[in-house]
């Protein structure tokens, strides 16, 4: 799937993934009544909205980018309903030929650990037939209980040929509570960094790993050192937009063959229609709205790559 996913960056020159990350308050009042109206203020009301909205932004911007990571907590909320609306999502977004990474950003150990992987990256065994339950073609993992909680994802993504992005220096701004800890000596993001990459190392695509590493695009020089510790690592950066990271920033996660980095924008996307920039197109063409936030996000991140 890691070859899959360059090869769709270099179709569609978009290192970039929208963040289908959805609330209620970023969704347009046209959805929201249709979808009250049919189903009530509840749970599978909240649901159908947060559908149609995805499916709108999706419908908008499909053939500009080269995959979507749909955050499953902002589904979660809403329960079983909100679980249903999260693989309808995933659903759509491979009709239309997207790469779809799921934020599930799980971790735990031995079989616990294997029937998350399983139920988002793999298959489960139902008597004589086995079934896809999520069907996610990336997730992210937590690795903070080490390599117990992580093993069993590789073994799933071998199978199934798809990746994982797994935590190493994230964007909010407590990350440093534990991640800059120092250990002997270095900090404590370093030393994941590096087992990262070995994990990686066993589970190659062509020129990068399925093994993937999720560093925040708020921290470039911690990047820039990461960079160099996982040199076959694709980096997943979040912190694009919305949480203060631009272009510039950038340009030290990618390696010099202009790959390596797919970096995320969520509510700077998929709620463009609020900000005053794209304002003109009005709440009724939200969609239209997002689509001129990923031209101008590939341009963004264009030029700074362009100017290194």
């Amino acid at each position: 799937m890691i070859n899959k996913l360059i090869d769709k960056i270099k179709k569609t020159n978009a290192p970039i993934v929208v963040g289908l990350d959805p609330m209620l308050s970023y969704i347009p009042s046209q959805i929201l009544e249709r979808a009250f109206k049919e189903y009530g203020e509840t749970l599978e009301g909240a649901a159908e909205a947060i559908w149609q909205f995805n499916k709108g932004i999706v419908d908008a911007t499909c053939d500009l980018i080269p995959a979507v990571k749909p955050q499953i907590a902002m589904y979660e909320q809403f329960g079983i309903p909100g679980l249903m609306a999260y693989k309808k999502t995933i659903d759509y977004c491979k009709e239309k030929d997207l790469i779809v990474i799921g934020d599930i950003k799980r971790g735990d150990i031995g079989s616990t650990s294997a029937a998350y992987a399983v139920g988002h990256l793999g298959h489960v065994q139902v008597g004589s037939r086995s079934y896809a339950g999520f069907d996610e073609d990336f997730a992210t993992v937590n690795p903070y209980l080490g390599s117990d909680g992580v093993k069993p994802f590789i073994d799933v993504c071998k199978e199934e040929k798809k990746g994982l992005f797994i935590l190493v220096k994230t964007s909010n701004p407590s990350s440093g509570e534990f991640q800059d800890r120092m250990i002997d000596g270095r900090p404590l993001y370093e030393w994941v960094g590096e087992k990262v990459a070995q994990w990686g190392e066993e589970h190659m695509g062509g020129s990068y790993s399925y093994v993937g590493a999720v560093v925040g695009a708020t921290y470039p020089e911690m990047g820039k050192v990461l960079r160099k510790i996982m040199p076959k690592t694709f980096i997943l950066v979040p912190g694009y937009g919305a949480q203060g990271g631009k272009g510039a920033d950038l340009v030290h996660f990618f390696n010099e063959d202009g790959l390596g980095a797919i970096v995320n924008s969520s509510r700077g996307i998929i709620a463009a229609y609020k900000q005053e920039k794209y304002a003109s197109a009005g709440e009724e063409n939200y969609g239209e709205a997002s689509r001129m936030a990923v031209k101008d996000m590939i341009e963004d991140i264009d030029h700074a790559l362009s100017s290194r």
